[in-house]
């Protein structure tokens, strides 16, 4: 029996103490589902509701007594083993084992669909992460967002939203500028200027710019520095789209900032803000009335000389997200962009949307890798690319999103690459390929799913405990969508690999392969079974979070 049945069951039971006369609730007060949850406690049962505290009152009876009389209903139930009553009217609910084992044959049989669901079908949003400036290298910083980014996105459509991955690229204004004098400047022997780039990352694209142009150092200067910055920024963004690639990253929309000048958008922006009332003209520029919205001050969108701000651009962008159809709108930005938050905010109220439910803003802390090593190329930052190079991708990926977003991270390079037990990307790996190699033994000895499957059977403890972690997966990966957080997968899966561990070195009792002597028998079969469905929630699992299943370590 799944969660989601028994849920029906409970429903089923509320509606027929409403039809009997028993609970005096209009027929349209039962809910469609019970929400059922793991006790803390294993010896409380294997699910428990506190529906009869929340109904009791509207029923005009209390809540122990129509605990009792749900659980006197739901003891009818096939499948159910038994139901008590706790406290002033919580269900505690154990299914027999052969209910419980059936799950086994639902995940299997589920695969890579096990774990998905609705809980935010109808949902569509626009992801935006990592939007680094296409004038340099990925570094470590835009690392944790690449990680947390991919594993959102992947978690949220998992559990029933239409998401959108989007990388907004900041090629306009002067940095771009001083970026194509830079390239120039090392493709032509000439100083870099004040503030300008300097990495030898430079040079290399300088040399692939004079691969392009061998005519560039005999153009007219203002043509140079456009070619340079043009194809320099060409061969950087062609770099970050291939190292995000390597890193298992992908983006549905990458949205380039120089679309919003050439196209009109910004001053289309601005106008229909202005017609909504909330632009006004002060000092020879043009402002938008933010703290109406709770911003600590207005903000300028047109300067006086005519030039238009960062912020300009960042409210018609994010109009253009609304224009483009999408009423959820999630931005992930580093420790250092703090103060947008109030600004994006008052944006989305100043575009018409709600602040509260329109626009999340997700703010991550810093991360500091030990025993990583400065970048050659850009001489002061630690590259993605670098980092994927000795630590992989699979442990990078793992470490950085076994975190909450907002928590400053201090990760041990070596300890990441370990094959131990105390690496968790390697200990939920390791369960991974341990299933598989134990089903390859399996078949090789002559136990096949096929031949029938006797969920009751799996009634060990250990077998009881590893079921009820694998009923949990679906609300787990509905939850961290909810919540915006990843982390909750991870580890989730940590506690699976551990479940899953705690079986098996339970061999003598629970062999899933028989001894040579042996005949194959029911419960081999069963086991098969329950460690199969490991290795698909596993596998779903380390996919979600972007992070390999290897079948062999």
């Amino acid at each position: 029996m799944t969660p989601s049945e028994l849920s029906e069951a409970l429903s089923a039971a509320l509606a027929a103490a409403v039809a009997d006369g028993t609970l005096a609730l209009p027929a349209d007060a039962v809910p469609a589902s019970v929400h059922v949850e793991r006790p803390r406690q294993r010896e409380h049962g294997d699910w428990a509701t506190n529906v009869a505290l929340q109904l009791a009152k509207k029923a005009g009876t209390t809540p122990r007594a129509l605990a009792e009389d749900l659980a006197a209903r739901l003891g009818a139930t096939p499948g159910i083993k038994s139901v008590g009553v706790a406290g002033p009217g919580f269900l505690n609910i154990t299914l027999d084992a052969a209910a419980a084992g059936e799950l086994a044959r639902t995940i299997v049989e589920a695969g890579a669909a096990y774990g998905r669901g609705e809980a935010l079908a109808g949902q569509v949003i626009n992801l935006e992460f990592i939007s680094a400036n296409p004038t340099g290298p990925l570094h470590i910083g835009h690392t944790r967002w690449a990680a947390l980014g991919d594993s959102l996105a992947r978690i949220l459509r998992a559990a029933g939203a239409e998401v959108a991955a989007e990388y907004y690229i900041n090629d306009a204004g002067a940095q771009m500028d001083r970026f194509g004098e830079s390239v120039l400047a090392r493709a032509t022997g000439g100083e870099v200027p004040e503030g300008g780039y300097r990495g030898e990352y430079v040079k290399e694209l300088a040399a692939k710019v004079l691969a392009d142009r061998p005519d560039l150092p005999e153009l007219p200067r203002d043509e140079a520095v456009a070619v340079a910055r043009e194809a320099g920024y060409a061969h950087q963004l062609a770099e970050i789209r291939d190292v995000l690639a390597n890193f298992g990253v992908h983006f549905d929309v990458w949205f380039s900032e120089r679309e919003l000048h050439s196209s009109g958008a910004v001053e289309k922006a601005v106008a229909r803000l202005r017609e909504q009332g909330h632009v006004f003209d002060k000092e020879g520029a043009v402002w938008l009335r933010t703290t109406d919205f709770t911003d600590d001050k207005d903000r300028v969108m047109i300067r006086a000389n005519g030039e238009p701000t960062y912020f300009a651009s960042d409210a018609a962008y994010y109009l253009s997200k609304k224009d483009r159809g999408f009423p959820g709108k999630i931005y992930l930005l580093g420790a250092d962009h703090h103060g947008y938050v109030n600004r994006l905010k008052a944006i989305a109220a100043c575009a018409g949307d709600d602040p509260e439910t329109n626009i999340e803003v997700l703010i991550g802390q810093l991360v500091n890798v030990g025993g990583a090593k400065l970048s050659k190329r850009a001489g002061n930052i630690i590259e993605l690319r670098d980092l994927v190079d000795w630590i992989g991708k699979d442990a990078v990926r793992y470490s950085l999103a076994r975190y909450p977003a907002d928590s400053p991270l201090e990760l041990q390079g070596e300890d990441m690459i370990k094959q131990s037990n105390d690496n968790p990307v390697f200990y939920v790996q390791y369960a991974h390929s341990r299933t598989v190699q134990i089903g390859i033994k399996a078949v090789e000895r002559g136990v096949r799913r096929a031949d029938g499957f006797d969920p009751s059977y799996l009634s060990h403890a250990s077998e009881t405990a590893l079921i009820g972690r694998l009923t949990e997966f679906p609300r787990i990966v509905a939850q961290a969508g909810e919540l915006r957080e990843p982390h909750r997968v991870a580890r989730y899966l940590e506690a699976l690999a551990g479940d899953f561990h705690a079986w098996y070195n339970d061999d003598d009792k629970l062999r899933v392969t028989p001894y040579p002597d042996e005949e194959v028998t029911d419960a081999h079969r069963a086991r098969l079974w329950l460690n199969d469905a490991v290795r698909s929630v596993l596998a779903n699992g380390l996919d979600l979070l972007g992070v390999s299943a290897p079948e062999r370590m």
